[in-house]
């Protein structure tokens, strides 16, 4: 498998030469891409080192078939993902993002022996409160105004004609994804991951910040949840903010402090 085209690295400059500590890498939202993620390193400490995944489908990968099923996704994710267990690796995922983290950590652990140091859960309830959709299923215009109404700046461009039909592919399937996932495996009736475990969210993402709190049953470690303010898409202008905690917690939880 040719991890290159699941993850790209976005690197920033470490002061004297430092080396890279830990190893940080970011799940889209539905419809996303790696480039969501390209000004992070901007706003994180210089010793954690930022990829991004690129689901099939799109960027680089437009002529690769989308994945529809969170098993199949998860699966082939933590295949990608094992060899980089060498070192720290925290993952960070924004809404089916952080569905699909979840599901790959704990891919990781049971089928390669690999711990993740971290997870980061953003604007999302737990998996056990995620409601079945229907919005894959329905006509083109519905998946537009649906993804429109989120407000990531990038899905901006469903609104071109010239762009729509190149990229309605990859939201359905991401869509079909999220809205036909049901978790198998859920604390109380499996054991909750051993790992430290933060969950973020915008104030008026409803659904994410009624639910954030319930994230505390996903992990036996230290649990934590942290508000910002804005909608689903927070992080768009609290990234300084976000990185900056989220900085904190990969190196301490590192080094050893949390």
């Amino acid at each position: 498998m040719n991890e290159q085209r699941w993850l790209q690295t976005f690197a920033a400059a470490r002061p004297n030469g430092g080396s890279t500590q830990a190893r940080l890498v970011c799940l889209p939202h539905a419809g996303g891409s790696p480039s969501f993620f390209r000004d992070w390193p901007q706003h994180l400490d210089p010793r954690i080192e930022t990829l991004a995944v690129c689901y099939p489908g799109r960027q680089e990968r437009f002529g690769d078939p989308v994945i529809t099923d969170m098993h199949e996704m998860s699966q082939r994710l933590a295949a990608v993902l094992a060899p980089l267990g060498d070192r720290p690796l925290w993952l960070f995922g924004h809404s089916m993002g952080a569905a699909i983290g979840y599901e790959a950590a704990r891919v990781l652990l049971n089928t390669y022996g690999v711990q993740p140091a971290g997870l980061f859960v953003s604007g999302i309830a737990p998996p056990h409160r995620i409601e079945k959709g229907d919005v894959h299923l329905q006509g083109d215009d519905a998946i537009v105004a649906d993804v429109l109404d989120m407000g990531a700046a990038e899905s901006a461009l469903l609104a071109e004609p010239e762009f729509r039909e190149l990229l309605l592919p990859a939201f359905r399937a991401d869509y079909q994804l999220i809205e036909s996932y049901r978790p198998t495996d859920t604390p109380p009736d499996t054991p909750p991951l051993d790992i430290p475990l933060t969950a973020y969210y915008g104030t008026a993402d409803e659904d994410a910040a009624t639910w954030a709190d319930e994230w505390a049953r996903y992990s036996v470690r230290s649990t934590a949840t942290m508000a910002f303010p804005g909608g689903h898409f927070y992080l768009q202008e609290a990234a300084p903010q976000l990185l900056a905690d989220l900085s904190h917690r990969v190196l301490a939880g590192t080094q050893g402090e949390g």
